[in-house]
């Protein structure tokens, strides 16, 4: 799956770059978009990120692209890859940078937040 995010000024920090929390968000959002298409009906909830490493800033007026990628299926988890590339609107001859990646896994719960397994059936 492949997404974009506009950096507005209210995501920026002091420094005019992105704040890191606003690119948490998005990743987990994103990432949870993925996996309730991949999985339909399912109740699901993020239970960890892989690492958290900002590899570049990212300054207003920026395009994000996030691609997710689902990597691993366990028996009630499943694992997706993000990867966030930054373009530069302002300057079209630069290539798109990659900027942050992680993996983050979601684990399939119940209505009584229990986990259950990806292949139960939907309630």
């Amino acid at each position: 799956m492949t997404t974009y995010k506009l950096i507005m000024p209210e995501h920026l920090n002091p420094y005019n770059r992105l704040f890191g929390g606003y690119l948490l968000q998005w990743v987990d959002e994103t990432a949870w978009l993925a996996v309730s298409q991949d999985y339909p009906g399912c109740r699901f909830v993020t239970i960890a990120l892989s690492e958290v490493v900002f590899h570049k800033g990212a300054p207003g007026g920026g395009i994000l692209r996030f691609e997710v990628d689902r990597v691993k299926e366990g028996r009630t988890s499943v694992t997706y890859a993000v990867t966030v590339h930054l373009r530069l609107p302002q300057d079209p001859a630069a290539a798109d940078e990659h900027i942050f990646s992680t993996q983050i896994t979601f684990v399939r719960i119940g209505p009584d937040e229990q986990k259950l397994p990806l292949s139960a059936p939907v309630a």
